[in-house]
């Protein structure tokens, strides 16, 4: 691969070598991050990236789509079969703007809506104040259980009698236990709320059973299609159909024009992947690696938010370590190991320099790891930490973990 890059700019293919190095080298624990086959790989750099399409398959903007028209609807179909949607748009470039076509599609501006902090497991593009979906939407915010770090069902319901928003919003991108999407459903109902769902993380264990799946009872759905799809970074959205037409306009023409349609391929490779019956497998060992992950790491010590996970990642309260999220992401990074820092349910710091970490299994079962590795990841995670000052022990336990990679190299 890359032998014409090689030949005309050496410069960019040598960063890109040694960015495949780096992650077939080090533990890769950012639980939005996966690794995609090389057929999604092969399909990104493929020939449709050539082609303009604006439009949808069949009412075209630009001549010569026949091919793409039937590529883009094999990914449609692949997808509403993998999800049992009844309408499904594979347009969406990115998780946000998927957000932003179905607020366009459903609100008005200053309209209000309901969705969890971004501190306690939300997203910026759920409400938060300092994003589009803050500043053009009346958000308010619900939050979890003090005690138990979970949802609570009936004191957001209780929130929502009492605000009557025009849209409810679950599914998060820091909450590491299962949702309850009928109750949700049923809050829905009772204050005449759209229903809608954000299940960019969880959307591989929604699509294989492992989680409950949102998308036949739900209004509208959005989710990445990477995470624990193990797609290409980009993001689709489903719907009923008596919101198809409002869902479609607010992608096209609303906010994009040509689709990235060697993308559309790669998702149309992707879902067949994920209609396979080892897919299914494959989520139910991201959990279990998760939950193994978790309890060793508690066995040190930890304090793990929620007291364990039900998905595919755990956030890790590190302050009884003496450092901050912050200090732990660097200091497992110069091991190796990467995660990303991250806020804890009733944050005392700030989103720069949080009391948490959060880490993930996505990447380490893609790469055939399971429950007996895990012991061993939640041992370099202790010994990072543990020398988090000590820069010839953080070069040495990184050295283990490249050891330690050496048996689970997923790109030859």
């Amino acid at each position: 691969m890359f032998e014409n890059i090689k030949k005309n700019d050496f410069e960019i293919h040598d960063l890109i070598l040694k960015e495949k190095e780096r992650q077939m080298s080090g533990l890769e624990l950012i639980p939005s991050e996966n690794l995609v086959s090389k057929s999604v790989l092969e399909a990104l750099g493929s020939y449709p990236v050539n082609k303009y399409a604006e439009g949808y398959p069949g009412k075209r903007y630009y001549g010569g789509n026949e091919f793409i028209d039937k590529i883009e609807q094999l990914a449609i179909n692949r997808l509403k079969l993998l999800f049992n949607a009844e309408h499904a748009n594979v347009q969406p470039n990115s998780g946000s703007p998927a957000n932003m076509a179905v607020y366009f599609a459903l609100l008005s501006p200053g309209d209000k809506a309901l969705g969890l902090k971004l501190t306690e497991g939300g997203h910026l593009t759920h409400g938060h104040k300092v994003n589009f979906s803050g500043k053009t939407y009346n958000f308010l915010q619900y939050g979890v259980d003090k005690e138990t770090e979970m949802l609570n069902y009936d004191s957001i319901l209780e929130q929502a009698r009492k605000e009557r928003p025009k849209l409810i919003l679950s599914g998060y991108t820091a909450y590491p236990r299962k949702i309850n999407f009928k109750k949700f459903r049923k809050i829905c109902d009772e204050v005449g709320a759209f229903c809608m769902a954000d299940i960019s993380h969880i959307g591989g264990l929604c699509a294989t059973g492992v989680h409950e799946n949102p998308v036949p009872f739900f209004d509208v759905v959005t989710t990445t299609t990477h995470k624990t799809l193990r797609g290409p970074r980009s993001a689709v959205i489903m719907c009923k159909n008596d919101f198809a037409e409002k869902i479609d306009k607010a992608v096209f023409p609303g906010l994009q024009g040509g689709p990235h349609e060697h993308v559309i391929t790669a998702k149309a490779v992707a879902f067949k992947e994920a209609l396979q019956p080892e897919f299914k497998n494959y989520c139910e060992q991201i959990v279990s690696n998760a939950k193994k992950l978790a309890d060793s790491l508690q066995s040190f010590g930890y304090r793990i938010v929620s007291n364990g996970t039900d998905t595919h990642l755990i956030l890790v309260d590190v302050r009884n370590s003496g450092i901050s999220g912050i200090e732990a992401e660097k200091a497992l990074e110069l091991a190796g190991i990467y995660c990303n820092k991250n806020t804890i349910p009733f944050e005392t710091g700030s989103p720069w320099d949080p009391s948490g970490i959060r880490i993930g299994t996505p990447t380490l079962t893609t790469r055939g790891m399971k429950e007996s590795e895990m012991v061993q990841v939640a041992e370099f995670i202790h010994q990072a930490l543990l020398n988090k000052d000590n820069s010839e022990k953080l070069k040495l336990i990184k050295e283990k973990v490249k050891e330690f990679c050496s048996n689970y190299i997923f790109y030859k």
